[in-house]
């Protein structure tokens, strides 16, 4: 059955849709305070943490590029999707066995790890897909449009699990229930549910993103046997000669800093809020909600001013703002806000973390989806699928990077404040290589070899 363009861009919306919650639900703003509560050291919990993440950042780090080069000489990425989707629903759903009287730090990190692998390279391999869906100007709108589709199921399913099953410390829901389906709320049922409820989201809403998904045939395709063993070949040569393409290395360079210092944020900003300011999950989700309506306002916003203007600009500007306001985060404490003392009973430090959430939320979201155009403007539209290869390497080359450097500086300075110092650095170098990426990188315009756009 003959799938039209239109509906195949919206079947690749759903991706970002259906995959959302792993990065709001679980990384972020409910089982990531969830560990430090039962943990009950912040600074113990936010190392645990950055080690558990920053090793599957290495292992993704170490596979990501081969396993790229094996899809492109293969010359299908979705059997891929279906492998790594399958690692997702798992790892999500085995989270639901961390009950507090029975917790094993090393099943749930485990866990955890076998879910953001799962999910990291199913990303990888859907975002390789993004070129062939329009032409270089209408990139930069779908891309915005895609990731603000995402923010969408990241709110929707944030205020159903705040709503029907998390639990504050009353053992009431945000709207005043006991956790829906007999969940027990002694035992954190109506939080440790949201793994199930994860997988079983992803698994509803990818049904789109197969059903309307096509890829197209490639004659030149190898069999999955010779692609295995022409991709490191391949590899190796891509590597090798990367250098000689200044505008395409600078930028993956660029963006591998900002990309990691980025994902910092989001993998520690709950489990801040939970150490250092004490809140409940439930005043989590809210922060995750705040965060997730800006950022699906501003990715549609800089999707179209990345079609107007180009990526390079949306891109420097976003990461001034979240230098700044990683910066900000380091002088909101329980006792004083940018310097000035506060009381005990003080809402203060709330508002302002509250703010800063929301600046993350927009800055974050536009950034993600302006660099993904951005790689289209500096790639050859020939060698497309070799670049968002090395755009994965990249990406995840150093992904490990942000949580195990202020896992360490938390674990020296006994301070969660001091532990977010790292990622003003990591910003402040992929801002400054951003000075050497050409916005239309090293050619002059689109060749022939590029999709027609697709409105």
């Amino acid at each position: 059955m003959a799938v039209s363009a239109q509906r195949r861009i919206w079947g690749w919306y759903f991706f970002d849709f259906a995959s959302q919650p792993y990065n709001t639900l679980l990384l972020t703003f409910i089982f990531g305070p969830y560990v430090a509560s039962v943990v009950g050291d912040g600074s113990a919990a936010q190392a645990i943490w950055g080690y558990g993440v920053g090793a599957a950042g290495l292992l993704i780090a170490l596979s990501a590029p081969w396993l790229g080069a094996v899809a492109d000489r293969a010359g299908g990425r979705m059997p891929f999707i279906w492998l790594f989707s399958l690692m997702y629903v798992i790892g999500s759903w085995g989270l639901w066995w961390s009950a507090p009287d029975a917790f094993n730090v090393w099943f749930v990190m485990l866990m955890f790890g076998i879910g953001l692998i799962g999910m990291e390279f199913a990303t990888i391999f859907t975002n390789a897909m993004m070129p062939s869906l329009g032409g270089r100007d209408d990139l930069g709108r779908i891309s915005g449009s895609g990731w603000a589709f995402g923010y969408v199921g990241g709110v929707i399913a944030l205020i159903l699990t705040l709503a029907l099953f998390a639990e504050g410390a009353t053992g009431r829901t945000l709207i005043g229930i006991a956790p829906i389906l007999g969940l027990d709320p002694e035992t954190r049922e109506g939080t440790r549910a949201v793994g199930p409820f994860t997988a079983i989201w992803y698994v509803v809403f990818m049904i789109p993103f197969f059903l309307w998904v096509r890829e197209p045939r490639d004659p030149h395709a190898l069999g999955y046997a010779a692609a295995v063993r022409a991709a490191w070949p391949e590899l190796k040569q891509t590597i090798r000669t990367l250098p000689a393409q200044r505008s395409l290395f600078a930028y993956l360079g660029s963006s591998m800093f900002y990309r990691d210092a980025l994902n910092g944020i989001y993998v520690f900003g709950g489990i801040y809020a939970a150490g250092v300011l004490g809140w409940t999950v439930t005043q989590v989700g809210i922060f995750g909600i705040l965060a997730a309506i800006t950022g699906a306002v501003f990715c549609w916003i800089g999707g179209r001013a990345d079609s107007r203007f180009g990526p390079k600009p949306v891109i420097a500007v976003c990461v001034v703002g979240l230098a700044a306001i990683a910066l900000g985060v380091v002088y909101v404490g329980r006792d004083s806000v940018f310097g000035m003392p506060v009381g005990p009973g003080s809402a203060l430090p709330d508002i302002a973390f509250y703010v800063l959430g929301a600046g993350i939320g927009a800055a974050g979201g536009a950034l993600q989806s302006a660099s993904r155009t951005m790689l289209v403007r500096q790639a050859d539209p020939a060698k497309i699928t070799e670049a968002f290869g090395l755009y994965a390497l990249a990406g995840k080359f150093t992904s490990f990077l942000a949580p195990l450097s202020i896992g360490v500086v938390t674990d020296l300075t006994g301070s969660q404040q001091i532990g977010v110092v790292p990622l003003i650095v990591l910003f402040l170098i992929g801002l400054v290589l951003l000075v050497w990426v050409k916005p239309d990188g090293e050619r002059a315009g689109w060749s022939a070899a590029s999709p027609a756009p697709s409105r």
